[in-house]
């Protein structure tokens, strides 16, 4: 599949460029830095500089003609309620926008296990921001039209993966995961029928992804 990352230089993109090239993807990762080509060239991937937070819709669909699947691991960072408006929530709305237009049909998000109206936190705790964003990015994308798959790990850390996960996982329940973990979910999940259409909550677990996979179907 020809495979392009949005968010290409965060810890879980450069984590997962390589496992995509490794298994016979063609991956392009995007990033907004110049100075960050040579890290993402050295994962197998080809860069592509452009800011997400500034690329209108026609010019992400540009980015994503011939492409198969997306990978949205792109965000804000926290801080700034407006920027991660503009790029936990508006960002990421364009870009299934733009893949619909471009016709590329699979979309994998990587969001988190609170992303759902369930755990909201207190409207007056910094965190909301983020949590708002990402709810509506969800939610476009669930009713978007595209073949989607929504992660939701928790707090992440820089724990090697293991490749078994914690199916049972809810937001602060179980849900801390390896950035490694998430990357290798990403990987399974791409080409696998049985995610699609579904959103995964997960964190580190006994669980073998093949196994959880195989349990969704």
């Amino acid at each position: 599949m020809r495979v392009t990352i949005f968010g290409g230089h965060g810890k879980i993109a450069l984590l997962l460029a390589p496992m995509l090239v490794e298994a016979g993807h063609e991956v392009t990762s995007v990033i907004r830095n110049p100075d960050h080509v040579a890290d993402v060239e050295a994962t197998g991937a080809s860069a592509l500089v452009s800011s997400v937070e500034d690329a209108d819709t026609a010019a992400l669909a540009d980015a994503l003609s011939g492409q198969d699947a997306v990978v949205w691991s792109a965000g804000a960072g926290g801080g700034d309620p407006d920027r991660t408006y503009a790029v936990d929530r508006d960002a990421a709305i364009r870009s299934m926008e733009a893949a619909k237009a471009a016709g590329v049909g699979r979309y994998v998000m990587v969001s988190f296990s609170g992303s759902t109206p369930d755990a909201l936190v207190p409207a007056d705790n910094p965190f909301r921001h983020y949590q708002d964003a990402k709810i509506a990015a969800d939610d476009h994308l669930r009713a978007s039209g595209l073949d989607w798959t929504v992660l939701g790990p928790g707090t992440l850390t820089t724990e090697p993966g293991t490749g078994s996960v914690n199916p049972r996982a809810g937001f602060r329940d179980g849900d801390t995961t390896s950035r490694e973990l998430v990357a290798q979910v990403a990987l399974a999940v791409l080409d696998d029928p049985r995610a699609h259409r579904k959103t995964l909550v997960f964190g580190d677990g006994d669980v073998p992804i093949s196994d959880w996979l195989a349990s969704l179907a």
